[in-house]
């Protein structure tokens, strides 16, 4: 039993360099592109841009992943555009997060005095670098562990990428399972090499904000 149970967990293991490549390229996305809306939704003044970035965000977390994942791999298909599944997942699920984020980003930056944006203007900082030296820094402390839960559950949410044929844990697990028919053992192995993904991120995360905050 044992012998056949590791067996199994490297057959699975072979899925774990996609969970990561999905999770960095996704989390790459979803932080750059949600602290770019996060900036307008605070900071814009035109009614347009703010009225199609609230459709966006909503329409974003309102429908499944899977669905934006299909749309991008099976629809853009349909028109003579072919995505890779890896490619599609990263797209997907970068996006979808941006539209988390935006919300995570938006509330940290709501959350901070705004005399501290008027007195770095007023001592000669350019817009930009209020930001990026005076307000991102502080909204980042700020929504840490937000950050830290959204990548926990990218990792688990990189399994539905299986729908779509992206080679990782659950795809590779799937197929083993109509092969073999250890459907217990494959899918409690599979199980474990997600605990094994995410306990070190969360560790990591932990360690970065506690440094944050000055605890070493």
């Amino acid at each position: 039993m044992m012998h056949t149970f590791l067996g199994i967990l490297a057959a699975l293991a072979m899925g774990v360099a996609t969970v990561v490549q999905v999770t960095l390229g996704a989390f790459l996305i979803a932080c750059v592109l949600g602290l770019a809306l996060a900036v307008l939704r605070v900071f814009g003044r035109h009614r347009l841009p703010l009225w199609l970035l609230s459709i966006y965000v909503e329409w974003m977390r309102n429908v499944p992943a899977l669905a934006h994942l299909f749309l991008l791999y099976f629809g853009l298909a349909a028109v003579g555009v072919r995505l890779s599944p890896l490619c599609a997942a990263v797209t997907g699920l970068g996006l979808v997060g941006a539209a988390v984020l935006c919300d995570v980003f938006a509330a940290g930056l709501r959350s901070l005095h705004m005399g501290q944006r008027e007195a770095a203007l007023a001592v000669g900082l350019a817009p930009g670098q209020v930001l990026r030296f005076v307000l991102v820094p502080q909204m980042l402390r700020v929504t840490f562990p937000s950050l830290t839960n959204y990548a926990v559950v990218l990792i688990k949410d990189t399994s539905i990428a299986s729908a779509i044929a992206a080679p990782e844990i659950m795809f590779l697990a799937r197929n083993l399972v109509t092969s073999t028919f250890e459907t217990v053992l494959i899918y409690l192995a599979a199980m474990l090499l997600y605990a094994a993904l995410v306990w070190p991120v969360t560790w990591g995360f932990r360690r970065i904000e506690l440094r944050m905050e000055g605890v070493r």
